[in-house]
């Protein structure tokens, strides 16, 4: 696969980078193997000032930063500033928590003094994607950094420069070699690598047809690995819901990042009171969305990230109303020389359509129509994905219920759906197993070590628990 950086907006080849040789990924895993054995003796605390100081830097060179991003995949360019200063966020939360987060466990035991220590187990391998190329990075890197697991980054083919750009503060800011190293890797070499007895872990966010591959890897050679396979997750509108509050938050769930989130909303369920006036409002606001330049602040829908990305999604939308989806808005061509897909809301999608359960990764909107709870509770859960969802009801303690039953791994009620560093990230079913982010992402790759300790042995005391 070729590396480069090929703005969506202009179409421009800005650059090429070489692929990783043998050379390169030996040289990776000596030398992040090397800082393992050091940093294994060490305390979490000694690296929390470097990982403040690549907050610092991620702050103070915000707008390079978020350029970089802009032209390796097109996001706007507010957008792209609002996900450099999370990055920076999550550094800041980890530098600040970790030593606390990572002490013993202690156990009530017969047995002794007993509890359980948390250390690192060695060089995790990154597989990253393209949606948020440093954001993806840093639900990784941040904890284990502290956790003292230094890693090997496979990011996209279409970003490149932002994961050289990522590589370069933590550099800058003092880490040592082989905390973060880069690699342009083949997915030959990648398994190459997660089969070095030096790698200990994998975490991989991505397709699932990838998820399936770097998986099957892992598990051939005994790793544990973490999985973050994208959904099609659903915004519930119940019966009682105050659509005025619904209308605050439907559009930028489905439409931030020109739809290229795992997390959008990409399924609308709606009580069938509040339908009719869903589809006509939800239409009014994509017919407001201003294609253009994503540097331009006017400009509120972003071009896709590659021309492959769009040509996919256009097949999928030409599928569905093959099938029979009617579309209610939308699906008319951009006249621009941007990777543009128009905002488009398709209704009347049955189980025998295939966007019933495929996963739209751009500005498409699936609404549905239901009666009552229990058919938004089975249509939401009639998914082989289940990674988050948004749930809007009159009342919170309704929206729970409702939103309690929904198989993700991520429910939020009368609100946006986001993410901070205290809160856990990751689904369940084809969505992906293990969680970034929070004290569950902070071990993921922790060996949590048993020790049991006496003054001297009374083995009366333990008859039955030999063996």
């Amino acid at each position: 696969m070729a590396y480069q950086t090929i703005n969506p907006y202009t179409n421009e080849v800005l650059k090429t980078y070489p692929n990783a040789t043998s050379t390169d990924i030996e040289s990776a895993l000596v030398t992040g193997h090397d800082l393992y054995k050091k940093w294994r003796n060490e305390p979490v605390n000694s690296r929390s000032t470097i990982l403040h100081k690549i907050a610092d830097l991620l702050r103070d060179n915000e707008d390079e930063l978020a350029k970089i991003i802009v032209e390796d995949m097109g996001k706007l360019f507010k957008e792209a500033v609002g996900e450099v200063e999370l990055c920076a966020l999550i550094a800041d939360y980890f530098a600040d928590n970790s030593e606390e987060l990572l002490k013993p466990t202690k156990i009530k035991s017969g047995a002794g003094d007993a509890w359980v220590e948390k250390h690192s187990t060695g060089v995790i391998m990154m597989v990253e994607p393209w949606n948020f190329p440093y954001y993806q990075i840093m639900r990784v890197f941040a904890p284990n950094f502290m956790v003292g697991n230094p890693m090997i980054l496979k990011h996209a083919s279409n970003t490149p420069g932002s994961a050289v750009s990522f590589e370069k503060i933590v550099n800058e800011a003092g880490a040592p070699d082989g905390s973060l190293k880069n690699l342009f890797l083949s997915y030959d070499q990648v398994s190459d690598i997660i089969a070095d007895p030096r790698v200990q872990g994998v975490a991989l966010t991505g397709s699932e047809r990838g998820g399936k591959s770097v998986a099957a890897a892992a598990g051939q050679n005994l790793k544990k690995n973490t999985m973050e396979l994208g959904g099609t997750d659903a915004f519930i509108v119940l019966d009682d819901a105050d659509i005025d509050e619904v209308m605050k938050v439907a559009k930028n769930a489905r439409i931030y990042n020109a739809g290229q989130v795992c997390t959008s909303s990409k399924r609308f369920i709606v009580a069938d009171n509040l339908y009719d006036e869903f589809v006509k409002r939800l239409t009014e606001q994509f017919s407001t969305l201003k294609p253009g330049d994503p540097m331009d602040p006017n400009t509120t829908l972003a071009p896709m990230s590659s021309a492959r990305a769009k040509e996919k999604l256009q097949k999928q939308v030409n599928a569905a109303i093959k099938a029979g989806a009617k579309v209610e808005f939308g699906n008319k061509e951009i006249d621009l020389p941007g990777q543009f897909f128009p905002a488009t809301i398709l209704t009347n999608i049955d189980k025998n359509n295939p966007a019933y359960s495929e996963e739209m990764f751009g500005p498409v909107a699936h609404v549905y129509k239901v009666h009552n709870d229990q058919e938004a509770i089975d249509l939401a859960n009639d998914s082989n994905y289940g990674l988050g969802g948004i749930t809007f009801s009159g009342s919170k303690d309704h929206g729970v219920k409702v939103a309690s039953q929904i198989e993700t791994g991520m429910e939020f009620v009368n609100t946006f759906m986001f993410t901070l560093p205290e809160l856990p990230f990751g689904g369940v079913k084809n969505s992906g197993y293990g969680r970034e982010m929070s004290n569950l992402g902070l071990e993921a790759f922790v060996n949590e070590q048993l020790i049991v300790a006496v003054d001297k042995p009374d083995l009366n005391n333990l008859a039955g628990g030999l063996f």
